[in-house]
Protein backbone atom coordinates (compact mmCIF):
# COMPACT_ATOMS: atom_id res chain seq x y z
CA UNK A 1 0.00 0.00 0.00
CA UNK A 2 1.42 3.45 -0.88
CA UNK A 3 2.69 5.54 2.02
CA UNK A 4 0.59 8.47 3.29
CA UNK A 5 3.13 10.88 1.78
CA UNK A 6 2.75 9.37 -1.70
CA UNK A 7 -1.02 9.33 -1.30
CA UNK A 8 -0.98 13.04 -0.46
CA UNK A 9 1.19 13.85 -3.50
CA UNK A 10 -1.05 11.83 -5.82
CA UNK A 11 -4.17 13.60 -4.51
CA UNK A 12 -2.54 17.00 -4.99
CA UNK A 13 -1.52 16.16 -8.57
CA UNK A 14 -5.05 14.96 -9.37
CA UNK A 15 -6.39 18.25 -8.01
CA UNK A 16 -4.10 20.28 -10.26
CA UNK A 17 -4.33 18.29 -13.49
CA UNK A 18 -7.79 16.81 -13.02
CA UNK A 19 -9.72 19.72 -11.53
CA UNK A 20 -7.50 22.73 -12.26
CA UNK A 21 -7.20 23.55 -8.56
CA UNK A 22 -4.32 25.18 -6.77
CA UNK A 23 -2.52 22.99 -4.28
CA UNK A 24 -4.30 23.57 -0.98
CA UNK A 25 -2.34 25.44 1.67
CA UNK A 26 -2.46 22.51 4.10
CA UNK A 27 -2.43 19.69 1.56
CA UNK A 28 0.14 17.76 3.62
CA UNK A 29 -1.65 18.05 6.97
CA UNK A 30 -1.41 14.89 9.08
CA UNK A 31 1.96 13.82 7.72
CA UNK A 32 4.93 13.48 10.04
CA UNK A 33 7.69 16.06 9.69
CA UNK A 34 9.90 13.67 7.71
CA UNK A 35 7.02 12.55 5.48
CA UNK A 36 6.00 16.16 4.82
CA UNK A 37 9.54 17.05 3.71
CA UNK A 38 9.57 14.05 1.36
CA UNK A 39 6.09 14.83 0.01
CA UNK A 40 6.89 18.49 -0.62
CA UNK A 41 10.05 17.57 -2.52
CA UNK A 42 8.24 14.96 -4.62
CA UNK A 43 5.29 17.21 -5.43
CA UNK A 44 7.64 20.05 -6.40
CA UNK A 45 9.67 17.77 -8.67
CA UNK A 46 6.55 16.49 -10.43
CA UNK A 47 5.04 19.94 -10.94
CA UNK A 48 8.25 21.65 -12.06
CA UNK A 49 9.08 18.86 -14.54
CA UNK A 50 5.61 17.64 -15.50
CA UNK A 51 6.06 18.41 -19.19
CA UNK A 52 9.37 16.59 -19.42
CA UNK A 53 8.11 13.62 -17.42
CA UNK A 54 5.16 13.14 -19.79
CA UNK A 55 7.38 13.64 -22.86
CA UNK A 56 9.75 10.94 -21.59
CA UNK A 57 6.89 8.44 -21.37
CA UNK A 58 5.28 9.11 -24.77
CA UNK A 59 7.73 7.25 -27.06
CA UNK A 60 7.58 4.22 -24.77
CA UNK A 61 3.89 3.65 -25.47
CA UNK A 62 2.52 1.43 -28.24
CA UNK A 63 0.38 4.36 -29.42
CA UNK A 64 2.30 7.54 -28.49
CA UNK A 65 -0.40 9.77 -29.95
CA UNK A 66 -2.99 8.60 -27.42
CA UNK A 67 -3.27 10.28 -24.05
CA UNK A 68 -2.90 8.20 -20.92
CA UNK A 69 -5.54 8.37 -18.18
CA UNK A 70 -4.60 10.91 -15.52
CA UNK A 71 -4.04 8.18 -12.92
CA UNK A 72 -1.40 6.60 -15.16
CA UNK A 73 0.26 9.97 -15.83
CA UNK A 74 0.44 10.73 -12.11
CA UNK A 75 1.85 7.32 -11.12
CA UNK A 76 4.49 7.44 -13.86
CA UNK A 77 5.49 11.01 -13.04
CA UNK A 78 5.84 10.21 -9.34
CA UNK A 79 7.88 7.09 -10.01
CA UNK A 80 10.19 8.76 -12.53
CA UNK A 81 10.69 11.83 -10.33
CA UNK A 82 11.76 9.65 -7.40
CA UNK A 83 14.12 7.60 -9.53
CA UNK A 84 15.72 10.64 -11.18
CA UNK A 85 15.92 13.38 -8.60
CA UNK A 86 15.25 12.10 -5.09
CA UNK A 87 18.40 10.75 -3.52
CA UNK A 88 17.88 8.19 -0.81
CA UNK A 89 14.67 6.72 -2.24
CA UNK A 90 15.09 3.03 -2.97
CA UNK A 91 14.34 2.16 -6.58
CA UNK A 92 12.07 -0.73 -5.62
CA UNK A 93 10.01 1.58 -3.38
CA UNK A 94 9.66 4.19 -6.12
CA UNK A 95 8.51 1.54 -8.59
CA UNK A 96 6.35 -0.67 -6.38
CA UNK A 97 4.42 2.10 -4.64
CA UNK A 98 3.73 3.87 -7.93
CA UNK A 99 2.35 0.59 -9.30
CA UNK A 100 0.23 0.15 -6.18
CA UNK A 101 -1.28 3.61 -6.72
CA UNK A 102 -2.84 2.21 -9.89
CA UNK A 103 -5.12 0.03 -7.76
CA UNK A 104 -6.58 3.00 -5.89
CA UNK A 105 -10.04 3.67 -7.43
CA UNK A 106 -9.82 7.46 -7.07
CA UNK A 107 -6.15 7.80 -7.97
CA UNK A 108 -5.18 5.07 -10.43
CA UNK A 109 -6.24 3.14 -13.51
CA UNK A 110 -5.92 -0.57 -12.72
CA UNK A 111 -5.68 -1.84 -16.33
CA UNK A 112 -2.40 0.09 -16.70
CA UNK A 113 -0.72 -1.50 -13.69
CA UNK A 114 1.49 -3.65 -15.90
CA UNK A 115 2.34 -0.74 -18.21
CA UNK A 116 3.44 1.47 -15.31
CA UNK A 117 5.45 -1.37 -13.81
CA UNK A 118 7.27 -2.07 -17.09
CA UNK A 119 8.14 1.57 -17.84
CA UNK A 120 9.36 2.29 -14.32
CA UNK A 121 11.42 -0.90 -14.05
CA UNK A 122 13.21 -0.12 -17.31
CA UNK A 123 13.78 3.44 -16.07
CA UNK A 124 15.18 2.14 -12.75
CA UNK A 125 17.68 0.00 -14.63
CA UNK A 126 19.14 3.11 -16.24
CA UNK A 127 20.37 4.48 -12.91
CA UNK A 128 21.96 7.96 -13.14
CA UNK A 129 21.42 7.97 -16.92
CA UNK A 130 17.68 8.50 -16.31
CA UNK A 131 18.26 11.92 -14.74
CA UNK A 132 20.52 12.92 -17.63
CA UNK A 133 17.91 11.78 -20.16
CA UNK A 134 15.18 13.80 -18.46
CA UNK A 135 17.36 16.88 -18.01
CA UNK A 136 18.28 16.81 -21.71
CA UNK A 137 14.65 17.22 -22.75
CA UNK A 138 13.74 20.83 -23.70
CA UNK A 139 13.01 23.03 -20.69
CA UNK A 140 10.21 24.62 -22.74
CA UNK A 141 8.18 21.44 -22.20
CA UNK A 142 7.60 22.61 -18.62
CA UNK A 143 6.29 25.98 -19.78
CA UNK A 144 2.86 26.99 -20.99
CA UNK A 145 1.50 29.98 -22.91
CA UNK A 146 0.44 31.43 -19.56
CA UNK A 147 4.01 31.22 -18.26
CA UNK A 148 5.45 32.86 -21.38
CA UNK A 149 3.02 35.74 -21.01
CA UNK A 150 3.85 36.16 -17.32
CA UNK A 151 7.61 36.16 -17.98
CA UNK A 152 7.19 38.83 -20.65
CA UNK A 153 5.01 40.92 -18.32
CA UNK A 154 7.48 40.56 -15.44
CA UNK A 155 10.40 41.91 -17.45
CA UNK A 156 8.76 44.38 -19.85
CA UNK A 157 8.47 47.42 -17.52
CA UNK A 158 12.20 47.25 -16.80
CA UNK A 159 13.27 47.45 -20.46
CA UNK A 160 15.01 50.60 -21.65
CA UNK A 161 12.68 52.56 -23.95
CA UNK A 162 9.97 49.95 -23.31
CA UNK A 163 11.62 47.40 -25.58
CA UNK A 164 10.86 43.69 -25.49
CA UNK A 165 12.70 41.38 -23.08
CA UNK A 166 15.39 39.31 -24.74
CA UNK A 167 15.17 35.53 -24.95
CA UNK A 168 18.24 35.37 -22.70
CA UNK A 169 16.45 37.36 -19.97
CA UNK A 170 13.32 35.27 -20.29
CA UNK A 171 15.25 32.02 -19.99
CA UNK A 172 17.22 33.40 -17.04
CA UNK A 173 14.04 34.36 -15.20
CA UNK A 174 12.41 30.99 -15.89
CA UNK A 175 15.51 29.19 -14.63
CA UNK A 176 15.46 31.31 -11.48
CA UNK A 177 11.78 30.59 -10.86
CA UNK A 178 12.32 26.85 -11.21
CA UNK A 179 14.43 26.72 -8.05
CA UNK A 180 12.38 26.23 -4.85
CA UNK A 181 12.15 29.55 -2.98
CA UNK A 182 14.11 30.25 0.17
CA UNK A 183 11.64 31.01 2.98
CA UNK A 184 11.74 34.39 4.72
CA UNK A 185 10.69 35.16 8.28
CA UNK A 186 9.87 38.02 10.60
CA UNK A 187 10.75 37.96 14.28
CA UNK A 188 7.82 39.06 16.47
CA UNK A 189 9.42 38.77 19.88
CA UNK A 190 12.72 37.71 21.35
CA UNK A 191 15.77 36.79 19.32
CA UNK A 192 15.88 35.02 15.99
CA UNK A 193 16.69 31.30 16.22
CA UNK A 194 20.14 30.13 15.16
CA UNK A 195 18.76 28.67 11.89
CA UNK A 196 18.07 32.16 10.55
CA UNK A 197 20.34 34.87 9.18
CA UNK A 198 19.56 38.54 8.65
CA UNK A 199 18.83 40.01 5.23
CA UNK A 200 21.54 42.56 4.43
CA UNK A 201 19.25 44.61 2.16
CA UNK A 202 16.02 44.48 4.13
CA UNK A 203 16.30 45.14 7.89
CA UNK A 204 13.95 43.00 9.96
CA UNK A 205 13.79 40.25 7.35
CA UNK A 206 15.36 36.89 8.18
CA UNK A 207 16.16 33.99 5.87
CA UNK A 208 16.77 30.33 6.52
CA UNK A 209 20.45 29.46 6.36
CA UNK A 210 21.49 27.01 3.68
CA UNK A 211 20.92 23.46 4.90
CA UNK A 212 19.34 24.54 8.20
CA UNK A 213 16.19 22.79 9.48
CA UNK A 214 12.89 24.61 9.20
CA UNK A 215 12.16 26.41 12.54
CA UNK A 216 8.73 24.88 13.06
CA UNK A 217 8.78 24.90 16.86
CA UNK A 218 9.78 28.58 16.93
CA UNK A 219 6.92 29.46 14.60
CA UNK A 220 4.40 27.46 16.63
CA UNK A 221 5.47 29.38 19.75
CA UNK A 222 4.24 32.61 18.15
CA UNK A 223 7.67 34.26 18.39
CA UNK A 224 7.91 34.61 14.61
CA UNK A 225 6.08 34.14 11.36
CA UNK A 226 6.76 33.21 7.77
CA UNK A 227 6.41 36.23 5.50
CA UNK A 228 7.69 36.48 1.96
CA UNK A 229 10.51 38.95 1.40
CA UNK A 230 8.44 40.98 -1.05
CA UNK A 231 5.60 41.26 1.46
CA UNK A 232 8.02 42.53 4.09
CA UNK A 233 9.51 45.06 1.67
CA UNK A 234 6.05 46.19 0.65
CA UNK A 235 5.14 46.84 4.29
CA UNK A 236 8.35 48.80 4.89
CA UNK A 237 6.81 51.82 3.14
CA UNK A 238 8.18 55.20 4.25
CA UNK A 239 5.36 57.32 5.65
CA UNK A 240 5.35 59.76 8.52
CA UNK A 241 1.61 59.60 9.11
CA UNK A 242 0.23 58.64 12.53
CA UNK A 243 -3.01 56.90 11.57
CA UNK A 244 -5.92 56.60 13.96
CA UNK A 245 -8.04 54.31 11.81
CA UNK A 246 -6.44 51.66 9.62
CA UNK A 247 -8.15 49.27 7.20
CA UNK A 248 -6.57 46.03 6.04
CA UNK A 249 -8.83 44.78 3.27
CA UNK A 250 -8.72 41.10 2.22
CA UNK A 251 -6.70 40.53 5.38
CA UNK A 252 -6.31 36.75 5.86
CA UNK A 253 -4.09 35.03 6.84
CA UNK A 254 -2.85 38.11 8.72
CA UNK A 255 0.80 38.75 7.86
CA UNK A 256 0.18 42.30 6.70
CA UNK A 257 -2.30 42.96 9.53
CA UNK A 258 0.43 41.88 11.93
CA UNK A 259 2.92 44.24 10.32
CA UNK A 260 0.43 47.12 10.54
CA UNK A 261 -0.35 46.33 14.17
CA UNK A 262 3.32 46.25 15.17
CA UNK A 263 4.08 49.46 13.31
CA UNK A 264 1.01 51.41 14.47
CA UNK A 265 0.17 49.96 17.91
CA UNK A 266 -2.02 52.94 18.87
CA UNK A 267 -4.20 52.72 15.77
CA UNK A 268 -7.64 51.13 15.52
CA UNK A 269 -7.17 48.40 12.94
CA UNK A 270 -10.07 46.86 11.05
CA UNK A 271 -9.24 43.64 9.21
CA UNK A 272 -11.85 42.54 6.68
CA UNK A 273 -12.05 39.00 5.31
CA UNK A 274 -14.99 37.63 3.34
CA UNK A 275 -14.57 33.90 4.02
CA UNK A 276 -15.54 32.80 7.56
CA UNK A 277 -12.93 30.02 7.82
CA UNK A 278 -10.14 32.32 6.71
CA UNK A 279 -11.41 34.99 9.10
CA UNK A 280 -11.30 32.47 11.95
CA UNK A 281 -7.70 31.65 11.11
CA UNK A 282 -6.94 35.37 10.87
CA UNK A 283 -8.26 35.90 14.40
CA UNK A 284 -6.21 32.98 15.71
CA UNK A 285 -3.02 34.25 14.07
CA UNK A 286 -3.47 37.78 15.39
CA UNK A 287 -4.24 36.53 18.91
CA UNK A 288 -1.13 34.32 18.91
CA UNK A 289 1.00 37.27 17.83
CA UNK A 290 -0.50 39.71 20.33
CA UNK A 291 -1.92 42.02 17.65
CA UNK A 292 -5.15 43.90 18.36
CA UNK A 293 -7.56 44.26 15.45
CA UNK A 294 -11.28 44.10 14.81
CA UNK A 295 -11.91 41.24 12.40
CA UNK A 296 -14.97 41.72 10.19
CA UNK A 297 -16.40 38.93 8.05
CA UNK A 298 -17.78 40.70 4.99
CA UNK A 299 -17.24 41.52 1.36
CA UNK A 300 -14.88 44.50 1.37
CA UNK A 301 -16.95 46.58 -1.05
CA UNK A 302 -20.13 45.96 0.98
CA UNK A 303 -18.36 46.78 4.23
CA UNK A 304 -17.03 50.05 2.83
CA UNK A 305 -20.39 50.99 1.31
CA UNK A 306 -22.05 50.73 4.73
CA UNK A 307 -19.19 52.28 6.68
CA UNK A 308 -19.85 55.84 7.82
CA UNK A 309 -16.27 56.71 8.72
CA UNK A 310 -13.01 57.13 6.84
CA UNK A 311 -9.56 55.61 7.22
CA UNK A 312 -6.17 57.25 7.52
CA UNK A 313 -4.44 54.21 6.04
CA UNK A 314 -6.01 51.69 3.67
CA UNK A 315 -4.07 48.61 2.61
CA UNK A 316 -5.79 46.78 -0.23
CA UNK A 317 -4.05 43.49 -1.06
CA UNK A 318 -6.57 42.50 -3.71
CA UNK A 319 -7.52 39.01 -4.92
CA UNK A 320 -5.50 38.33 -8.06
CA UNK A 321 -4.16 35.69 -10.42
CA UNK A 322 -1.12 34.99 -8.24
CA UNK A 323 1.03 35.11 -11.37
CA UNK A 324 3.91 36.52 -9.33
CA UNK A 325 4.06 33.35 -7.24
CA UNK A 326 5.26 30.94 -9.94
CA UNK A 327 8.31 30.04 -7.86
CA UNK A 328 6.32 29.32 -4.70
CA UNK A 329 3.42 27.64 -6.49
CA UNK A 330 4.77 25.43 -9.30
CA UNK A 331 1.23 24.37 -10.19
CA UNK A 332 0.56 27.87 -11.57
CA UNK A 333 1.95 27.14 -15.07
CA UNK A 334 -0.59 24.35 -15.48
CA UNK A 335 -3.71 26.11 -14.16
CA UNK A 336 -2.96 29.74 -15.03
CA UNK A 337 -4.56 29.57 -18.45
CA UNK A 338 -7.95 28.89 -16.84
CA UNK A 339 -7.88 31.97 -14.59
CA UNK A 340 -10.58 34.50 -15.47
CA UNK A 341 -8.47 37.66 -15.62
CA UNK A 342 -11.43 39.73 -16.79
CA UNK A 343 -13.46 38.86 -13.70
CA UNK A 344 -10.48 39.53 -11.43
CA UNK A 345 -9.84 42.90 -13.08
CA UNK A 346 -13.45 43.95 -12.52
CA UNK A 347 -13.27 42.85 -8.86
CA UNK A 348 -10.02 44.77 -8.33
CA UNK A 349 -11.48 47.91 -9.91
CA UNK A 350 -14.63 47.60 -7.79
CA UNK A 351 -12.49 47.37 -4.64
CA UNK A 352 -10.59 50.50 -5.62
CA UNK A 353 -13.84 52.32 -6.38
CA UNK A 354 -15.11 51.40 -2.91
CA UNK A 355 -11.87 52.22 -1.07
CA UNK A 356 -10.86 55.57 -2.57
CA UNK A 357 -13.85 57.59 -1.21
CA UNK A 358 -13.08 56.25 2.28
CA UNK A 359 -9.51 57.60 2.33
CA UNK A 360 -9.27 60.48 4.79
CA UNK A 361 -7.46 63.75 3.96
CA UNK A 362 -3.74 63.23 4.51
CA UNK A 363 -4.29 59.47 4.36
CA UNK A 364 -2.39 56.81 2.45
CA UNK A 365 -3.85 54.14 0.16
CA UNK A 366 -1.74 51.18 -0.94
CA UNK A 367 -3.05 48.81 -3.59
CA UNK A 368 -1.10 45.57 -4.10
CA UNK A 369 -1.32 42.30 -6.02
CA UNK A 370 1.05 39.34 -6.17
CA UNK A 371 0.94 39.48 -9.95
CA UNK A 372 3.16 40.69 -12.78
CA UNK A 373 0.30 41.05 -15.28
CA UNK A 374 -0.45 44.64 -16.37
CA UNK A 375 -4.24 44.33 -16.20
CA UNK A 376 -3.96 43.67 -12.47
CA UNK A 377 -1.68 46.60 -11.70
CA UNK A 378 -0.58 49.03 -14.40
CA UNK A 379 -4.06 49.38 -15.89
CA UNK A 380 -5.55 50.23 -12.50
CA UNK A 381 -2.86 52.87 -11.85
CA UNK A 382 -3.72 54.51 -15.16
CA UNK A 383 -7.42 54.46 -14.22
CA UNK A 384 -6.74 56.11 -10.85
CA UNK A 385 -4.76 58.88 -12.54
CA UNK A 386 -7.72 59.61 -14.83
CA UNK A 387 -10.69 58.97 -12.54
CA UNK A 388 -9.22 60.43 -9.33
CA UNK A 389 -6.83 63.27 -10.18
CA UNK A 390 -7.25 64.50 -6.60
CA UNK A 391 -5.05 61.63 -5.41
CA UNK A 392 -1.29 62.20 -5.47
CA UNK A 393 1.20 59.37 -6.02
CA UNK A 394 3.13 58.80 -2.80
CA UNK A 395 6.80 57.85 -3.22
CA UNK A 396 7.00 55.57 -0.22
CA UNK A 397 9.48 52.95 -1.50
CA UNK A 398 13.20 53.47 -2.02
CA UNK A 399 15.19 53.66 -5.24
CA UNK A 400 15.68 50.28 -6.84
CA UNK A 401 12.30 48.93 -5.75
CA UNK A 402 10.44 50.37 -8.71
CA UNK A 403 10.90 51.00 -12.41
CA UNK A 404 11.77 54.69 -12.52
CA UNK A 405 14.97 56.11 -10.94
CA UNK A 406 14.80 57.30 -7.35
CA UNK A 407 12.08 56.80 -4.72
CA UNK A 408 8.91 55.38 -6.19
CA UNK A 409 5.15 55.25 -5.73
CA UNK A 410 5.11 51.96 -7.65
CA UNK A 411 6.63 48.91 -5.99
CA UNK A 412 7.96 46.76 -8.84
CA UNK A 413 11.46 45.32 -8.20
CA UNK A 414 13.37 43.80 -11.10
CA UNK A 415 12.52 40.08 -11.11
CA UNK A 416 16.04 38.97 -12.08
CA UNK A 417 17.79 40.78 -9.24
CA UNK A 418 15.07 40.69 -6.57
CA UNK A 419 14.75 37.74 -4.21
CA UNK A 420 11.05 37.50 -3.47
CA UNK A 421 7.63 37.00 -4.98
CA UNK A 422 6.41 39.11 -7.89
CA UNK A 423 4.40 41.89 -6.30
CA UNK A 424 3.36 45.16 -7.85
CA UNK A 425 1.87 47.89 -5.71
CA UNK A 426 0.89 51.55 -5.95
CA UNK A 427 0.59 54.19 -3.26
CA UNK A 428 -1.49 57.37 -3.26
CA UNK A 429 -2.24 60.05 -0.73
CA UNK A 430 -5.14 62.48 -0.45
CA UNK A 431 -3.82 66.02 0.21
Amino acid sequence: MPTPARHAVARALHGVFGAGHRVAEHWDVGLSHADAIFAQALLGACLRRWGRLQAYVKPKLKEPSRSLPLGSQVALAMGLAQLAWMDGVAAHAAVNESVELMCEPSLGFAPHQGLVNAILRRAAEKGPVLKADLDRLPAALDRTAFVDRVLQAALAPHQVHQGQPSSVEIEALWTKLQAPPRPAFRVLRGAAPAELEGDSELPGCWKLQEGAPFPGEWLRSGAGMVQDRSSQALMAFAWEGRPVDVLDACAAPGGKTTALGLRFPEARITAVEREPKRAERLEQNLAGRGVQAQVVVAEVADFLAHSSGSFDLIFLDAPCSGSGTLQKHPEMPWIGGHIDLGRLGELQRDLLRAAIPKLAPGGLLIYAVCSWLPEEGEYHRAWVRTAHPELVPAKVWPAGWGVEPGPTSCFRPHPLSWDGEGFQASAWTRP
